[in-house]
C-alpha cells in the first residue's frame, strides 16, 4: 500500500506569500464552484487537497494573512440559485467538512492528539468513504419531513421529493420516542453511471465527469420522475438529535439498520491506529472490486460522549478524520506541448500524451499550469511521465521517469509571444504565470470574459463557450454590452439554433437585468476580485461610482484587501475602456448600486455601538459583521477607547484582547452577542 504525500513550502517572503495566498484562494473558490455548484470539477480531489494544504501551510507561516473568508475556514456550498431553485432551510446542526489526509504519519498524529487529551486509547469506527453527495434526512414522529443537501453548511436545499424516489430510504419507520436527523451520502453505482453517460452521449449531451457529479446533478433535477430513472442509492452513517438513547456510534448505526435505513456493511471497530492502518490497506485493494465509488476511509471515535467532549473547529470535527486513497497512476510518453490562453490572458502549457488507460478512461492530455512547473519537472518531448487522475477527472503529470529518457527528447521552447494573437507575453514578479496583455484583441481572452460574465454566479445568462465563440466569430458581440443588443434574427443564424433556443437566451438576458450589484461587480471580471471580494466591496462602497472614485488608501483600509489587490482594482477603474463598459452596461439596465432596502435595520439594538470582531464564529465573519450593521452597529477593525464591544470567537487575536483589557472595552462571545441583538445563535454542529 502506497500512502502518504508531502507538502513543501520553501522559504518565502511575506510579499510572495501574500500573492500566492491570494492566487490559491481564488483558484480554490473556482474549484469549489466547479465541484459543488456546477458538478463539473476540472482537477482531482488529490490535486485540490494539495492546493488546500499549501494554503493552510502558508496561512500558518503568516497568520496575519489569515481570513475567515479563506477556503480553509469555509465549507463549500452547493446551494441552488435562480427563480427555479429549491427552497432552502437552515440546518439545525450545521453540516461541517471532514479533515483528511493521504499521509500515514498524519493519522498517527491524529491518534496521538486524541490520546494526549483523553489519556487512553479510544475505540475507532472505520468505514468506507462513499464518493457521493451529502444528505440530511429529518424525521419527526417516525416520518420523513424534510431532506436537505449540505448547501453551505448552514442551510441546504430541500430535495425531499427527489429523495423519496430512492427506494431504500424509508418514508415512515413507525412510532419512535424521539425526533432525529440521519445523515449520509447519496451516490450513483458504476452501472447506473455508465448507463446514464451512454444515454447522454447518444443524445449529444456532455457526459458527467464521474459518479459523484452525476449523483449530485441528478439530486438537483427539478423533475422528480427523472430523478427516479437515474439509479441513485443511499448510505447513512450518522444520527443527531436531543437525548438520543445511544452511547456509541455503532449502537446508533445498528438501531438505524434495524429500522430499515441503508447503512454500510463494511464498517469495523479498530482498537488501535495499527488496526486502522490494516483496515485502510485492506480496502485500498478491495475497493477496486466494489460496484460503487469510494475515495477513502473515515475514522471516527466510537464513544459519543468523547465526540462531544472533543468538539469542533470552525470547519471540522476534532473526533474524526478521513484517510483518502491516493489516485492511481500510469506511465506514458509526451508527444508534444500546446499553449492555451485563458480569460485573464494567462498562458497554460498542456502536454499531449500517448493515449493510456487510467481510472477507467483513456488519457491523452494533461495540464502543467505554468512554465516554472515544467522547469521543476524538467519535462521534455519524448519523455516518459507518470500521470495521476483521481475520481476519473482531468489528469496531472506528477514526475518524469528520467531513467527512460532517450537521446531524442527535446526541451520545450516556451513561447515569448501569445500563441493566438502574437502579442509579446509579460510576467508579473509575484506570479508564476505568463500573460498576454492584449485584452481587447486576443480572442480567447475576449471569449473567456463573455463566458465568465454569463456564468451562474455572475449574470446567469444561458451562454456557453460554443455559443459565445459563434457570436464573436460572426461579429455579433465584441464588448460585454453587445449581449444586450442581440436580436432573435441574429441568434437564428447560429449553428443548430431554433426559435426556442433564441427565446430562452433573450429571456435570460432580460432576467439578468435584475441581478444584484455584488454579482454584477463580480461579473466584470476584475482580476483577483472573486465573489467574496465583490460582496465586500459592494457592501462597503454601495455603488460602482464610489468604488471607481476610491483611492488605493481607501481600498487598503478594508479588511482582507492588500496593496496588490487594491492597486489592481484602482488601476482597472482608471482604464477608459472599462469606464466605457460600465457606462454602456448601465445604459443597458444593469444594477450598479446596492438597493436601499438592503440597508434597512432589523433593530437598533446596537445603535451608537462600535464593535470589533476577532476570531472564527458559527457563521462567516462577514455575515457576523453584516448582522452588526443590520442592528445599527458600526464595524471597525482595531480596538480603541471608543470601542463598545470586542466580539470574540475561536482563535481570537491575542493583541486585540490585550488592547481591549487595557482600554476597558467589554469582551463578549457569540452567545452574548445574540442575546444583545435578540436573536438565537447557532447550535452545535456536525460534519455529517
Amino acid at each position: 500500500m502506497q500512502i502518504g504525500y508531502n507538502i513543501r513550502i520553501m522559504a518565502v517572503t511575506r510579499k510572495k506569500a501574500e500573492a500566492r495566498i491570494r492566487e490559491l484562494r481564488s483558484e480554490l473558490e473556482i474549484h469549489n464552484r466547479n465541484y459543488y455548484v456546477l458538478n463539473a470539477p476540472v482537477i482531482s480531489d488529490f490535486e485540490y487537497d494539495l492546493l488546500m494544504q499549501e494554503l493552510i501551510s502558508l496561512e500558518k507561516m503568516f497568520p496575519e494573512l489569515s481570513s475567515p473568508e479563506s477556503p480553509t475556514q469555509k465549507v463549500g456550498s452547493d446551494l441552488s440559485t435562480g427563480n427555479k431553485s429549491f427552497r432552502q432551510y437552515p440546518h439545525r446542526f450545521p453540516m461541517l467538512s471532514l479533515g483528511n489526509t493521504y499521509n500515514a504519519d498524519e493519522l498517527a498524529e491524529f491518534d496521538s492528539r486524541i490520546f494526549q487529551i483523553t489519556g487512553y486509547q479510544p475505540e475507532y469506527n472505520c468505514e468506507l468513504k462513499f464518493d457521493g453527495t451529502a444528505i440530511c434526512l429529518i424525521y419527526e414522529s417516525g416520518r420523513l419531513v424534510r431532506a436537505l443537501t449540505r448547501g453551505d453548511g448552514v442551510k441546504g436545499d430541500d430535495v425531499t421529493a427527489n429523495v423519496l424516489t430512492i427506494g431504500s430510504i424509508p418514508e415512515n419507520i413507525g412510532s419512535v420516542p424521539f425526533n432525529f436527523e440521519i445523515r449520509g451520502e447519496i451516490y450513483m453505482p458504476f452501472e447506473a453511471f455508465d448507463r446514464l453517460n451512454s444515454e447522454r452521449v447518444e443524445q449529444e449531451e456532455a457526459p458527467f465527469a464521474n459518479p459523484r457529479n452525476a449523483a449530485s446533478g441528478s439530486l438537483k433535477l427539478l423533475d422528480s420522475s427523472e430523478v427516479r430513472t437515474r439509479g441513485l442509492r443511499c448510505v447513512l452513517y450518522h444520527i443527531l438529535g436531543e437525548k438520543l438513547p445511544f452511547s456509541r456510534h455503532t449502537e446508533a448505526i445498528e438501531w438505524a439498520a434495524e429500522h430499515g435505513f441503508p447503512v454500510s456493511e463494511h464498517s469495523r471497530i479498530c482498537h488501535s491506529i495499527d488496526e486502522v492502518r490494516n483496515y485502510i490497506s485492506e480496502w485500498d485493494t478491495q475497493r477496486k472490486y466494489l460496484p460503487f465509488p469510494t475515495d477513502g476511509i473515515v475514522i471516527k471515535i466510537n464513544d459519543l460522549s468523547l465526540q462531544k467532549r472533543l468538539g469542533f473547529t470552525a470547519k471540522t470535527p476534532r473526533w474524526a478524520t478521513a484517510f483518502k486513497f491516493k489516485p492511481e497512476e500510469a506511465l506514458t510518453r509526451v508527444l508534444s506541448f500546446d499553449w492555451q490562453v485563458g480569460r485573464t490572458g494567462a498562458v497554460t502549457p498542456v502536454a499531449n500524451l500517448e493515449p493510456v488507460q487510467l481510472s477507467g478512461t483513456v488519457v491523452k492530455r494533461a495540464t502543467l499550469h505554468n512554465f516554472e512547473q515544467m522547469d521543476i519537472l524538467d519535462i521534455r518531448i519524448d519523455d516518459w511521465v507518470y500521470v495521476e487522475k483521481g475520481g476519473e477527472i482531468i489528469p496531472k503529470i506528477t514526475r518524469v521517469e528520467t531513467s527512460r529518457r532517450s537521446e531524442n527528447s527535446l526541451r520545450p521552447q516556451y513561447p515569448s509571444v501569445c500563441p493566438v494573437c502574437g502579442t509579446p507575453l509579460i510576467k508579473d514578479d509575484d506570479e508564476a504565470k505568463n500573460y498576454c496583455p492584449n485584452q481587447d484583441g486576443c480572442p480567447p481572452q475576449i471569449i473567456g470574459r463573455f463566458v465568465h460574465f454569463a456564468s451562474r454566479k455572475a449574470m446567469n445568462i444561458l451562454l456557453g463557450d460554443a455559443t459565445v465563440t459563434q457570436l464573436y466569430e460572426k461579429g455579433y458581440v465584441k464588448e460585454l454590452q453587445d449581449l444586450f443588443t442581440l436580436t432573435k434574427s441574429q441568434l437564428l443564424t447560429l449553428d443548430g439554433w431554433k426559435e426556442r433556443s433564441a427565446d430562452r437566451l433573450l429571456e435570460s438576458l432580460q432576467k439578468s437585468l435584475s441581478v444584484p450589484f455584488p454579482r454584477v461587480l463580480f461579473a466584470l471580471g476584475i482580476r483577483h476580485v472573486g465573489e467574496t471580494t465583490a460582496k465586500m466591496l459592494a457592501r462597503h462602497f454601495r455603488s460602482i461610482d464610489a468604488i471607481s472614485q476610491a483611492s488605493v488608501e481607501d481600498l487598503t483600509a478594508l479588511e482582507d484587501v492588500g496593496s496588490v489587490l487594491a492597486g489592481t482594482i484602482h488601476e482597472w477603474f482608471r482604464d477608459d475602456r472599462h469606464q466605457m463598459t460600465v457606462s454602456s452596461l448601465r445604459e443597458a439596465g444593469l444594477r450598479f448600486e446596492v438597493d436601499d432596502d438592503e440597508g434597512k435595520l432589523l433593530s437598533e439594538a446596537l445603535k451608537g455601538c462600535t464593535v470589533v470582531v476577532s476570531g472564527n464564529f458559527s457563521i462567516p465573519r462577514e455575515e457576523m459583521k453584516a448582522k452588526i450593521a443590520a442592528h445599527g452597529g458600526k464595524n471597525t477593525s482595531s480596538v480603541s477607547s471608543s470601542t463598545t464591544y470586542l466580539l470574540v470567537g475561536e482563535k481570537a487575536g491575542p493583541e486585540k484582547l490585550r488592547k481591549a483589557e487595557s482600554a476597558g472595552v467589554r469582551v463578549i462571545d457569540e452567545n452574548e452577542f445574540y442575546r444583545i441583538i435578540g436573536e438565537n445563535g447557532q447550535e452545535e454542529g456536525s460534519l455529517f
